[in-house]
């Protein structure tokens, strides 16, 4: 009996010491039970003084975007991005351009769900005299980010793309979009994502007698890389 005692002992204490240098060893590659510390599509950061990479694909364009960390709990940042769809909507193939700059602000993040906005304002060109020529985007969102192991967060959110034409049948467009999305961390530094986005936008434009409302897509895949 006493045998047993002293073998069970033993196994308990292999077990911690195992345990303990597996913590140990995630610690040491920069990993965490829940999350890697970074996202660039949820409400958490990408953390003080690191720098993102972000690409992205899909509907309503491409984009190229970086990010940088100027806090734990603030993001700064540029896009320049290529469209086909005009503002998300798609009733209209438009090929354009835009520029924002990016902001994120994290409110909440306790490892295991994680709270933030966005605002990226700037203009954006069309290549259509129906539209006018020019623009300015006045996106902002809120989104929530569940990390599920080390390599997977989840990500909703609620996002008002707001944006302004000018001229004739100009004004506020508002659109409220829904959706979610996720990012899957191939190792600590590089991550691929999927985000999707739907809902009405509501237009100011009187020229559309058939509809003042349209329903808008935003359906991306991307990649990024923390520098």
């Amino acid at each position: 009996m006493r045998f047993l005692n002293v073998m069970g002992a033993v196994l308990v204490a292999l077990t911690l010491a195992g345990e303990a240098q597996a913590q140990r060893s995630t610690a040491s590659a920069g990993y965490s039970g829940r999350g890697q510390g970074w996202s660039v599509l949820s409400g958490q950061t990408v953390g003080q003084g690191n720098t993102a990479f972000v690409g992205q694909v899909g509907w309503p364009g491409l984009s190229a975007s970086l990010l940088h960390g100027g806090t734990e709990r603030f993001d700064i940042g540029g896009r320049f991005g290529f469209n086909w769809g005009f503002q998300r909507m798609v009733e209209f193939v438009e090929p354009g351009i835009s520029l924002a700059a990016l902001f994120r602000l994290n409110f909440v993040d306790n490892g295991r769900v994680n709270v933030g906005m966005t605002f990226e304002p700037g203009p954006f060109f069309v290549f259509d005299d129906r539209f006018n020529d020019v623009g300015m985007d006045l996106p902002i969102g809120l989104q929530v980010g569940i990390p599920v192991g080390n390599a997977l967060m989840l990500n909703g959110g609620i996002d008002m793309p707001l944006f302004v034409t000018f001229g004739t049948g100009g004004g506020l467009w508002v659109p409220v979009l829904f959706g979610g999305g996720l990012e899957y961390f191939i190792d600590r530094n590089i991550a691929v994502s999927f985000k999707l986005r739907m809902g009405p936008t509501l237009s100011p434009d009187t020229r559309f007698t058939e509809s003042q409302a349209f329903f808008s897509l935003e359906s991306l895949v991307g990649v990024a890389v923390k520098l």
